[in-house]
């Protein structure tokens, strides 16, 4: 298969008076069907590369190319339809809005395309509550939901429009052994039956060890690219 990601020669500099350069000449490819990871301390740089690799932040220099288009010189409208379409998000903390029931909340990034929901739609947002486990409490407020269904929750909600690519950022920082088990599993399940594209950013090495690839990030700089 293809990549999905490719990043050349890029690197990032923040500018408040003095430069402050956080990555450093990455070299970066994932291929479409993939399950990775990537790892570092506070302060590598890790975030700074999901957030590129995410287009939340763009690259200071490089190549940033995201299913096929080059999004480093792409206008930020066009920009944003290729995220809402190619790429879900999964953060450590779910930001679910309390007001709004689980599907709800669920259905959001559909919605900004497409306000008026169809019965496929519905159906697909179903089968994914079936699928992580949580059927019975998707119609309760995100306040009356325990953090595992709360973050199995903002799964299906980066599900629903069907992307190529999750990006997963301390997804399981809040929750328990148990929970966090069930999640990576989870992450595995849907790997494995919608040929989804995952990368999970943390700093938890024994995480990053159930991928099946690891990149390690330093001072800005990839200091390992591990196969397994």
């Amino acid at each position: 298969m293809g990549n999905v990601i490719e990043l050349n020669h890029v690197d990032k500099v923040y500018s408040n008076g003095v430069d402050l350069q956080v990555l450093f000449d990455i070299n970066l490819s994932f291929e479409a069907g993939s399950f990775s990871s990537i790892v570092g301390q506070s302060g590598s740089g890790k975030t700074t590369l999901l957030n590129i690799i995410g287009t939340l932040d763009r690259a200071t220099r490089g190549e940033v190319i995201i299913d096929g288009n080059r999004i480093d010189t792409m206008a930020k409208d066009k920009v944003a339809e290729l995220r809402n379409r190619v790429i879900g998000f999964i953060f450590q903390f779910h930001f679910l809005l309390p007001e709004f029931t689980a599907l709800e909340n669920v259905l959001m990034p559909y919605r900004i395309q497409q306000p008026r929901l169809s019965e496929e739609i519905l159906k697909r947002a179903d089968d994914l509550f079936e699928l992580v486990g949580i059927s019975r409490v998707k119609n309760n407020p995100a306040t009356r939901m325990s953090g595992g269904q709360q973050q199995r929750t903002d799964i299906i909600r980066a599900l629903i429009n069907n992307p190529k690519l999750i990006l997963a950022d301390e997804p399981s920082g809040n929750l328990d052994t148990e929970n966090t088990e069930a999640i990576y599993q989870t992450f595995r399940d849907i790997n494995k039956e919608f040929g989804t594209t995952f990368i999970i950013v943390t700093h938890d090495r024994r995480i990053a060890e159930q991928t099946d690839r690891i990149v390690e990030i330093r001072d800005g700089r990839i200091l390992m690219d591990l196969k397994r």
